[in-house]
């Protein structure tokens, strides 16, 4: 079966991924840019805003909001150390209360708080979460920028959780062989491999384990 031909920028089939978190990747960074083939403008350099609801019951669904919609990824599997995940659902404000009960709560596996409305605003949905002992929303600045290196979607990300600045470097592809080979290109080899969710409970002291550097 040929392979699919990933865009950068686009949505594909769930992909696998690497993706690490520490202080400083720059040997790494300076040589993902170079082996990259020419991506386009758009993805030169993104920023966005989103705040991630964590949930220390829950390491297998991602959920983040930007721009006032829902995404929550839920994990697949894990193939040669590089993770998969699917999309488990999207939403947006308000959201109905049918979606709070059968997706979203059940996602983050908390108690469901008491729902007297047929639909939550975006700051009534946030009360309820820091009203929740086990959840934490978290404000997450990205700065991205991106390559394409060995068929698979590069980028390097200067970070900001609840304003701790890390860095985060990836790459992804629905191909493992791809990125594996793109880890050894890029002097990656050994890095510990993490998430979001993870990178983001470490840093807010919900685990206490370190990042890569």
């Amino acid at each position: 079966m040929a392979k699919e031909e990933l865009k950068i920028g686009e949505i594909s089939k769930p992909r696998f991924e690497f993706r690490s978190f520490g202080q400083c990747f720059c040997e790494a960074h300076k040589r993902m840019a170079r082996l990259s083939v020419p991506v386009p403008e758009k993805v030169w350099e993104r920023e966005s805003d989103e705040i991630y609801i964590i949930s220390s019951k829950n390491d297998i669904n991602n959920t983040k909001i930007r721009d006032g919609k829902m995404d929550i990824k839920t994990y697949v599997q894990t193939v040669d150390g590089l993770e998969q995940w699917n999309p488990l659902m999207k939403g947006e404000f308000p959201i109905k209360k049918e979606v709070l009960e059968n997706e979203v709560f059940p996602a983050f596996m908390v108690e469901m708080p008491a729902l007297d409305k047929d639909e939550y605003t975006f700051d009534e949905f946030i009360a309820m979460v820091k009203a929740c002992p086990f959840l934490a929303a978290v404000r997450v600045h990205k700065q991205r920028f991106g390559y394409m290196v060995n068929d698979t979607i590069c980028e390097v990300g200067n970070v900001l959780i609840n304003g701790a600045k890390v860095v985060t470097i990836n790459s992804e592809s629905t191909e493992v062989d791809d990125i594996k080979k793109t880890i050894a290109d890029c002097g990656l080899e050994g890095v510990e491999n993490i998430n979001y969710l993870q990178a983001i409970k470490r840093v807010i002291g919900m685990s206490d384990k370190e990042l890569a550097n």
